[in-house]
């Protein structure tokens, strides 16, 4: 390779790397900004610690939970109750939401049920989960599946009922047998919004693994939320809430990561960078 062909190389990666550094710059600007205005009014006493502790005290916490163990416990508790959850839920809702944006009769047959049970919260099941399941995990994940599993239902059928009406009629002049429709027109052009569906249920499932938690859990992060609630310890609480809010983005990103592949196709509108 030429000394001229390396230069280039190592400039285009110098741009990209500056490029990147901007980006998170960007990114962390918000959060950056608001923790130290929040730790310089708990500095100043504007705050109380008892109310509100520092993001240095609660940073403290979340180390200690991470030296002694105690958060990579309630981590893996509450992760796999939720992928037990989601996993379910969306098995269920994209094989109904799918049948129900194909078949008229089916969505005329379920969808009242459906608009009566979607308002009803998570946490209002409680009590009945632990009627039918007991308060072993089966209540758990009861709880986690009803919270994701709406929101997923709601977006694939409306997904699959937005095919353009142009390749409807396409196919239909071309006598295109209807499962190749529905596997190479519908399905494709229904992806962007189904996987849409699939992150909103994925953060619903972390969301209600707090309300599942309720029920007699001896570990997760719900509980360990719940567990500084009962001992006034507002920083075992944020420490809680953070955690959460790191495994939803973490596991929205996996989501965004499986997405990107599957919509190659869509141009994407990556928003206005100028005025």
């Amino acid at each position: 390779m030429s000394n001229e062909t390396q230069g280039v190389f190592f400039l285009r990666a110098m741009r990209a790397l500056r490029g990147g550094a901007h980006a998170l710059a960007g990114r962390l600007s918000l959060p950056l900004i608001i923790i130290a205005a929040w730790q310089s009014a708990s500095v100043t006493g504007l705050i109380s610690p008892t109310l509100l502790p520092s993001p240095l005290h609660v940073a403290e916490t979340v180390a200690y939970l991470i030296d002694s163990g105690e958060l990579w416990r309630h981590v893996s508790a509450s992760g796999l109750r939720v992928i037990q959850g989601f996993v379910a839920a969306a098995a269920l809702a994209l094989t109904l939401g799918i049948s129900m944006g194909i078949f008229n009769r089916l969505e005329r047959f379920v969808d009242f049920l459906i608009q009566i049970l979607k308002p009803v919260p998570p946490i209002a099941w409680i009590p009945l989960s632990v009627l039918w399941f007991g308060i072993d995990e089966g209540a758990k994940i009861f709880i986690i599946v009803l919270g994701s599993f709406f929101p997923i239902l709601t977006t694939t059928v409306d997904a699959i009922r937005q095919t353009d009406r142009r390749y409807v009629e396409l196919a239909r002049t071309l006598e295109l047998p209807r499962h190749l429709f529905i596997r190479k027109i519908m399905l494709p052009g229904a992806t962007p919004q189904i996987m849409s569906g699939l992150r909103v249920g994925l953060a619903m499932a972390w969301m209600c693994v707090v309300a599942a938690e309720l029920i007699a859990a001896p570990s997760g992060v719900g509980f360990l939320i719940m567990d500084g609630r009962a001992m006034s310890q507002a920083d075992l609480v944020l420490a809680g809430m953070l955690t959460l809010g790191v495994l939803g983005k973490i596991t929205d990103d996996v989501l965004r990561a499986v997405e990107q592949p599957l919509v190659l196709w869509r141009p994407q509108f990556k928003g206005m960078t100028r005025t």
